[in-house]
């Protein structure tokens, strides 16, 4: 009986424990620690303290969480960081799905244009923006090229502009790392589906709806909750596009806010209520995603 109780617990093959076992370590340290920390610090009268100082932390319930969702800056932040959603997920998703199945075919210098499309990815965040800033000031190629079609103010520096102009960097960024889960995605559509679609004679576009998007569902799944989640994160590109969530909040995210309160203004419980919403409304929102994406 023990026996079978212990192969219960342990698998067919327990040595596969041992090897998981790292992982599972390392996943509490970096993630689960430091998420039920956050979430005791969110519900306590936390400050910083200095080294060795006996300090008391009184328990306040629900008051840091009262004090993040009745901040006006704070609501501003989950209203730029849907707009950006809004933007970036659909446009990820067409895109890459579009550039990954024109990379697919047979075209010349297809080995090139894979490796283009995925420089930006991996190139550091900090030398991209600058590119950007200069093409995106007031004086910068873009408005140049616009002449009197250029906005006033200008992209970075307009309220109503400059979530958006965050979101298509974002996009065109991330885009090399979405084409490349949309082109293993693709190997594993049957040729014979497209083969049989145009016996039938679908048109290009008829079987790319009717073949391909169905085909790669499991990825699309995949692209719009990683995009949801990166989106979520987004904390880089307003610091340095806009210095910090300029105009007036306008491009504000969360996670700035959480750093602003947190270490700026030496808010920890603060920054950590808001940290745990944010962590509950992607669960929430990547749940509902996938749901939606994956439904019969």
């Amino acid at each position: 009986m023990s026996g079978t109780l212990a192969k219960r617990a342990l698998g067919r093959h327990p040595l596969g424990i041992g090897f998981v076992a790292p992982y599972v370590l390392f996943l509490a340290a970096l993630f689960a620690y430091p998420l039920g920390y956050a979430l005791w610090m969110s519900v306590h009268d936390f400050f910083f303290a200095a080294p060795g100082a006996i300090v008391e932390r009184p328990f306040v319930g629900l008051d840091n969480f009262s004090a993040v969702l009745s901040d006006d800056r704070v609501q501003r932040s989950f209203l730029n960081i849907g707009i950006f959603l809004v933007i970036n997920v659909p446009l990820t998703v067409v895109l890459s799905l579009v550039l990954a199945t024109a990379l697919n075919a047979a075209i010349p210098w297809r080995g090139f244009l894979r490796g283009s499309f995925y420089v930006p990815y991996v190139t550091a965040s900090v030398a991209v923006v600058g590119v950007w800033l200069f093409l995106f000031n007031r004086t910068g190629l873009v408005n140049q090229i616009l002449g009197p079609l250029a906005p006033e103010p200008s992209w970075l520096v307009s309220e109503w502009l400059a979530m958006p102009t965050i979101a298509l960097y974002v996009s065109w960024k991330q885009l090399g790392f979405f084409v490349l889960l949309y082109l293993a995605a693709l190997q594993n559509v049957p040729k014979e589906l497209h083969e049989a679609a145009a016996v039938d004679g679908a048109s290009r576009f008829r079987a790319f709806m009717n073949v391909t998007v169905p085909g790669v569902r499991p990825a699309t799944t995949l692209v719009v909750v990683l995009a949801i989640i990166t989106g979520a994160n987004l904390f880089t590109e307003p610091y340095l596009l806009t210095g910090g969530g300029g105009p007036d909040g306008a491009s504000a995210s969360p996670v700035l806010a959480m750093y602003q309160h947190g270490i700026e203004q030496g808010e920890p419980d603060f920054a950590a209520a808001l940290g745990v919403i944010l962590v509950a409304l992607v669960l929430l929102l990547s749940w509902a995603s996938r749901k939606y994406l994956e439904r019969d």
